[in-house]
């Protein structure tokens, strides 16, 4: 009995240890702020974690994804109201802001095969009893934005999944595509690459389908057994040529406003060229299964009951499509939490609202857990919190038809953007599996240490920086992707070079029903995040991404992991150059790269020194300090932009021209290497020095600023 009295005691003494070892163990850096503002921080920023409710985000998203609400619809007007509501009933400063797009509504869609028997498809997405809201009247039918109108009969010839590369197969196989309708797969692409290449072929029509292979019975069961695309499931989407420039088609370069400046539509350069229609696999099985010609390659074979062939016919299809060229409405809502000592310092973050159907997928999913950061942000400023800096949230409209209310809101506030923006955030999409991030490089360690510090939604005692880690194979490195295109950080990132992220947890399975009437409430709760934990767990780093942008006292933007990213876009381009015979000279971005490495790492020294001694940084040099460092990603746009797209303007990432949704790094000099043109691609480099030089004088003022 007494040796148990003892072993207790011992163990009591050990617990109270541990427990006043918690209480003095240094919490976590911060970047950004000194040691002394550590634990406060951290402490602020556990007040919020506690705040986002799972409930209240499948309400919201419940709520917004009742109906259809695509862009310029009355639905989408009713879902900009609810969420402005929403906000000022939590105190913000909320308003909508309308504008006005091009955005075409099909009224006519024909699809037959005549020859050598006739199959009219269906182009329709069936009701499913077991889901009500696919029976919804008001739903915008299975289409392609801004394909061209038309009435064209010819041939049909299988195209793969309709890239550059497939065509050069068809050529080495003496398939000519001139005069022909083609059929492409959904895949490897974005899909307005395929009808873009199809015109360049001298096609004069394009289909694209839903292999199963690809989104469909191949990986599992289908809708409604299972996530994946049914037979008769359809993914719409805009073909609008967004690797030259995104927003609406008429202003290009400028702010769509009511009654403003707007292009005539034969000069708009971003619509498509020929007809495309999109189709499900169960219309495409027919035409496909009258194809003659040479059996299709291997890797070109899906996964219906057919033998793939190429063509061209005997099948011989009408394509014939019209539309109502109209400019509709379009409602972005702003809310803004004034910021107390630097309110010409904005750091915004945004959501798309509007949806090609229900959307509970996409993109409800992100805008809920969007409005729970917000109602998070309106319950730590009843207890006292105010941001150092102005934070404006965002609910974008007219995203699906190529970022057009994100887009013309940044053309129209470009110039206060400029000068004000410290960094945008984006989410979109969001529903269970791994996280994933792109963005710039000089926000690299700054996200690192967020996802550092919130709690993987599904591994217990494990971060999500952890969770990562182990999915990469515990790489001891964090790595942002580059941001290409496909969301609305792009007229941020590419046009006017506001440091930007993009992030969310997302799966494959969510494919199955993307921009179908099927990506309703009830697939997304019996197949995705059906307790919203996923929602919450993005509403937290969200939420403390926004409280360190807004609050650190110097931006925690470092330059170190920028060196070793774009070194990285170097190496690439060396061996692609070693491999055309070293006609590519990268030697002065090389010297550039070094040099900026020795600034960025004076640079982290002084930053050290001063996480110890904060009140040696007056506040005044403290605001030229932070603008020269959000001003950092400008540098890397060039105001006339890339070769033949002007309207991208950074150098180090962009969207490519061939890849659509896929990044390309150092565009300008990559593009050009990989057609052979040696000259451009050499000239290019010599931009990329330049933007690297005026980097590396802002990284050696901001350091004497620090010191």
């Amino acid at each position: 009995m007494r040796t148990v009295r003892w072993a207790g005691s011992i163990a009591g003494a050990s617990l109270a240890l541990l427990l006043v070892a918690a209480q003095v163990a240094p919490p976590n850096p911060l970047r950004g702020f000194p040691v002394s503002e550590w634990r406060a921080q951290h402490e602020l920023e556990q007040k919020a974690a506690a705040i986002p409710d799972s409930a209240r985000i499948g309400a919201y998203l419940k709520r917004m994804a009742a109906k259809p609400h695509h862009a310029g619809s009355p639905g989408s007007k009713e879902i900009a109201e609810y969420i402005a509501g929403l906000l000022r009933e939590w105190g913000f400063d909320a308003q909508i802001e309308p504008t006005e797009a091009l955005l075409p509504y099909p009224t006519r869609r024909v699809l037959e095969m005549v020859a050598p028997k006739r199959y009219r498809a269906s182009l329709t997405e069936p009701a499913i009893p077991e889901d009500p809201d696919s029976a919804h009247p008001n739903q915008l039918p299975p289409y392609n934005a801004y394909s061209a109108a038309g009435d064209v009969t010819a041939p049909l010839v299988y195209v793969n999944y309709g890239l550059p590369e497939d065509y050069q197969v068809l050529k080495s196989m003496g398939i000519d595509v001139k005069g022909k309708i083609v059929i492409a797969r959904y895949g490897a692409s974005w899909r307005g690459i395929k009808p873009k290449v199809a015109y360049e072929n001298g096609a004069v029509g394009c289909i694209i389908y839903s292999d199963p292979r690809d989104d469909g019975y191949f990986h599992g069961d289908v809708y409604p057994d299972g996530p994946y695309r049914p037979p008769r499931g359809v993914q719409r989407g805009s073909v609008m040529d967004m690797a030259v420039q995104v927003g609406d088609p008429l202003t290009p370069g400028w702010g769509s406003e009511r009654g403003g400046r707007r292009l005539p539509l034969k000069e708009a350069t971003t619509l498509m060229k020929i007809p495309v229609l999109p189709i499900s696999y169960a219309d495409a099985q027919p035409l496909l299964q009258s194809l003659k010609g040479p059996v299709a390659p291997e890797k070109w074979r899906g996964a219906l009951p057919i033998t793939y062939r190429l063509g061209p016919g005997p099948a011989t299809v009408r394509l014939s499509l019209d539309f109502d060229w109209s400019t509709r409405p379009v409602y972005n809502v702003i809310a803004t939490i004034p910021g107390s000592t630097y309110p010409d310092e904005w750091i915004l973050y945004g959501n798309h609202h509007d949806a090609w159907v229900n959307g509970a997928n996409d993109p409800v999913s992100g805008a809920a857990s969007l409005l729970e950061t917000a109602r998070t942000l309106a319950e730590l400023r009843k207890q006292g919190w105010t941001p150092k800096r102005t934070i404006k949230l965002a609910f974008w409209d007219a995203e699906e038809f190529g970022l057009i209310g994100s887009t013309e809101w940044v053309e129209k506030h470009r110039d206060e953007l400029m000068q004000k923006a410290v960094a945008y955030l984006n989410t979109d999409s969001n529903g269970k599996g791994r996280f994933g991030a792109s963005g710039s490089a000089m926000l690299q360690q700054f996200l690192k240490e967020v996802i550092r510090d919130v709690e993987d939604p599904e591994a217990s005692g494990k971060t999500i920086l952890d969770t990562v880690r182990d999915q990469e194979g515990r790489r001891t490195e964090f790595r942002l992707g580059p941001l290409g295109a496909g969301s609305d950080y792009v007229a941020f990132a590419h046009h006017t070079g506001i440091a930007s992220l993009n992030l969310g947890f997302g799966s494959t399975a969510s494919g199955g029903i993307y921009h179908s009437t099927y990506d309703s409430v009830r697939w997304y709760t019996l197949y995705s995040d059906g307790d919203f934990r996923y929602g919450k767990s993005l509403s937290r780093i969200t939420t403390r991404a926004l409280l360190r942008l807004a609050d650190a006292p110097v931006l925690p933007f470092e330059l170190i992991g920028f060196v070793s990213t774009v070194d990285g876009y170097v190496q690439e381009l060396k061996k692609l150059s070693q491999a055309y015979g070293g006609k590519l000279d990268l030697s002065q971005i090389v010297v550039e790269l070094a040099r900026l490495e020795a600034s960025a790492k004076a640079y982290e020294a002084a930053l050290v020194s001063w996480t110890q001694n904060p009140a040696a940084l007056s506040s005044e040099r403290a605001k030229q300090l932070n603008r020269l460092l959000f001003q950092t990603e400008r540098l890397l746009t060039l105001e006339e932009g890339l070769p033949g797209r002007p309207w991208y303007k950074h150098q180090i990432t962009a969207p490519g021209l061939y890849t659509g949704y896929g990044a390309k790094t150092l565009p300008g000099i990559r593009e050009a290497a990989e057609a052979e043109r040696w000259e451009e691609a050499n000239a290019q480099a010599a931009r990329v020095v330049k933007v690297l030089q005026a980097v590396d004088s802002q990284m050696r003022a901001a350091t004497d600023l620090l010191r």
